[in-house]
C-alpha cells in the first residue's frame, strides 16, 4: 500500500504551451499569438513560461524576445540542447532560465543519439556549468526518463545537481507511465537526490494529469503543463486540469485566476486550430450542461448534487438542456425563463411531444423550438 503524504514544498506550474504545445503536428502560432498567450498565462498565475526554442532563430527567436520584454511576472525559459550555442541564443533573448534537455534512456542513447551514457552525462555537465556561470535558473530535462534505468537516472540527477542545476525535469516522453509507477519512481529519486523535480507527462494512455499529480504526492514540486493539454501526439497534462485537481482534490489552492480558464482555452484552441471538445474536462461546454431528468432535477434543487465545483469558477455557465432524457423539472425550469409557469400536469403533457421531436432530430431542442411547441399546443405567442 502506498503511503501518500502531502507535499512539503510549494508547487509551481511550468507552462510549455508555446514550446511543447506548438510542437503538436500542424500547429503554428503567429508571433502576436505567442505574446498574447504568454500574457494570458502570466495573468492566470503561471510561475514559469517555457517560451520556445531560441536556437531556431527567425520568428521563433523574435517572439521569445518580445515575451521577455513584456514585463511579465512569470519566469521566462528557453529550451536548449546541451550545446553552448543553444544556451547563448537563449541568453540573447533575455530569458532568466534555461531548460537543458538530453535523453537518458538506453533506447534513445543507442538509437537516437548513437552514443554512450558517459557522453550524455559529460555533455549535460558542460552545458549546466556554462549556464551556471551566466547566472540563470537551470532545469535539466531527462528526456524519456520513464524508460530510463533508475540507477543511471539517479546518477544523472546527482551529476546535474553537483554541476549547478536547480531542478530535474522528469519526462514521460512517450506517455507510458501509470500513477502507481510514477509515485514509486519519483519517491526513489527524491530518496537519493536532493533536487527539485518537475513532472513532464504525456497523455498517450490518457493519464498525463493523473501521473503529474501522483508525482507531486511523491515529492515533485514543479508540474509542466499546456493549455487544454495541447502537445505532441495525445498531448501533455492540461493546465486547467492540474490546477483544479490540486485545488479541489488535494486542497492546494495555488491562487490562480481560474475564472479565466475558459477564455484562455478558447483563445489557444483558436490560435492552434485545434478543437476545444464539448466534453473537455474542466473547460468543455458540456461540463455544466444537464439533460438527464434525474440529473437536471438534482442540480435545480442543489448544484452540488451533480457538479464538483461551480461553473463560474472556470468561466462557464450552467445549462439545463431539454432533450430526449429531460424530465418535467427541467421543462418547468426552461419555460420559466420565458415567463411561463407550467403546472406539473402541463409539463407531463408536453414532455412526450418534446421527446419525440428530439428523437426525430437527433439533438436537444433550441429555445425557439420549445416556444413553438408550447404555442402549437396551448395557443398564443410567447413574447421575449
Amino acid at each position: 500500500m502506498l503511503e501518500m503524504t502531502p507535499p512539503t514544498k510549494n508547487i509551481y506550474i511550468v507552462d510549455t504551451t508555446l514550446r511543447d504545445g506548438e510542437q503538436t503536428a500542424g500547429v503554428v502560432f503567429a508571433n502576436r499569438e505567442k505574446v498574447r498567450i504568454a500574457k494570458f498565462l502570466d495573468e492566470l498565475g503561471v510561475h514559469q513560461i517555457e517560451a520556445g526554442i531560441p536556437i531556431m532563430g527567425g520568428d521563433e527567436k523574435e517572439s521569445i524576445k518580445k515575451i521577455c520584454q513584456a514585463g511579465l511576472k512569470a519566469s521566462i525559459m528557453g529550451w536548449n540542447r546541451p550545446v553552448i550555442k543553444d544556451i547563448e541564443e537563449s541568453l540573447d533573448c533575455g530569458v532568466d532560465s534555461v531548460a537543458i534537455s538530453i535523453s537518458t534512456s538506453d533506447i534513445h542513447i543507442k538509437h537516437k543519439l548513437r552514443t554512450s551514457r558517459e557522453w550524455v552525462i559529460e555533455n549535460m555537465i558542460k552545458a549546466v556549468e556554462f549556464a551556471r556561470k551566466q547566472g540563470v535558473y537551470i532545469s535539466v530535462n531527462a528526456e524519456d526518463a520513464s524508460r530510463s534505468d533508475m540507477d543511471f537516472l539517479i546518477q544523472f540527477a546527482k551529476a546535474a545537481e553537483e554541476a549547478g542545476a536547480n531542478r530535474l525535469r522528469y519526462c514521460d516522453t512517450v506517455g507510458i507511465l501509470e500513477p502507481f509507477m510514477t509515485y514509486e519512481n519519483i519517491k526513489q529519486i527524491r530518496a537519493n537526490v536532493d533536487i527539485d523535480i518537475e513532472m513532464h507527462t504525456h497523455n498517450d494512455f490518457g493519464m498525463a494529469t493523473a501521473n503529474a499529480l501522483a508525482g507531486v504526492m511523491a515529492g515533485a514540486n514543479y508540474i509542466g503543463v499546456t493549455v487544454i493539454g495541447l502537445g505532441e501526439r495525445a498531448g501533455n497534462s492540461a493546465l486547467e486540469e492540474v490546477v483544479m485537481g490540486l485545488k479541489h482534490l488535494f486542497k492546494m489552492d495555488l491562487g490562480f485566476k481560474t475564472e479565466m480558464f475558459r477564455e484562455v482555452a478558447e483563445y489557444v484552441s483558436h490560435a492552434s486550430g485545434r478543437e476545444l471538445p464539448a466534453w473537455k474536462a474542466i473547460v468543455g461546454s458540456n461540463m455544466f450542461a444537464h439533460e438527464s431528468g434525474i440529473h437536471g432535477d438534482g442540480v435545480l434543487k442543489n448544484p452540488k448534487t451533480y457538479e464538483a465545483f461551480l461553473p463560474e469558477e472556470v468561466g462557464l455557465e450552467r445549462q439545463i438542456v431539454v432533450g430526449k432524457h429531460s424530465g418535467t423539472a427541467a421543462l418547468k425550469s426552461k419555460y420559466a425563463e420565458y415567463g411561463i409557469r407550467l403546472t406539473e400536469h402541463q409539463a407531463e403533457e408536453l414532455l412526450p411531444k418534446i421527446r419525440s421531436y428530439t428523437v426525430s432530430m437527433k439533438r436537444p431542442l433550441f429555445d425557439k423550438e420549445l416556444r413553438y411547441i408550447y404555442e402549437d399546443y396551448y395557443g398564443g405567442i410567447i413574447r421575449d
